[in-house]
Formats: C-alpha cells, sequence, structure tokens
C-alpha cells in the first residue's frame, strides 16, 4: 500500500510512503534538506515501520514542534490506519 502524508510545519512538503505489512518497501520525502531526507529514507526502508515510528516520533528540529522525521512518524501512524479501513 503507498500512502502520501501532506507534511505541516516543516520544509518538506510530504511524504510518500509504501509499507507491505509492517515493513517499510519505499520512502520518499520530497521537499526539505536533501541530505538529510535522503538519508532518513534511506536508513528506514527495509525497515520494520513500528520500530521505525516509535524512534522518530516526537523528534523536534530546533523549535518547532515537529520535524521531518517526526512527519514521517505521523505518516506512519496514518497509513497504518489508512490500511485497516
Amino acid at each position: 500500500m503507498t500512502y502520501v502524508h501532506k507534511c505541516t510545519g516543516t520544509c518538506s512538503r510530504a511524504i510518500e510512503l509504501t509499507l507491505e505489512g509492517d515493513i517499510i518497501k519505499e520512502c520518499k520525502i520530497i521537499g526539505g534538506c536533501a541530505g538529510n531526507t535522503a538519508g532518513i529514507a534511506a536508513l528506514v526502508t527495509g525497515r520494520s515501520a513500528s520500530e521505525v515510528e516509535r524512534l522518530l516520533a516526537g523528534t523536534r528540529c530546533g523549535l518547532r514542534p515537529t520535524s521531518c522525521p517526526d512527519q514521517l512518524a505521523r505518516a506512519i501512524r496514518e497509513a497504518k490506519e489508512a490500511e485497516k479501513r
């Protein structure tokens, strides 16, 4: 299942996430700091979505209440909820 999350409060604009069960098959972060977002996407691909969500949820970017990693955790949560419906 491929899910698109519209980011809020970050430089990144959206996250395209493909899950196969609990495994992240593909992750593309659109916008944001190119090197950082490409690195995050590479690190999470092939890993457990539940573990990635747990590790990244609540990560802040400076004084902002969210970050690209936190938005990825939110995207995972929303994708799991959408898959249940």
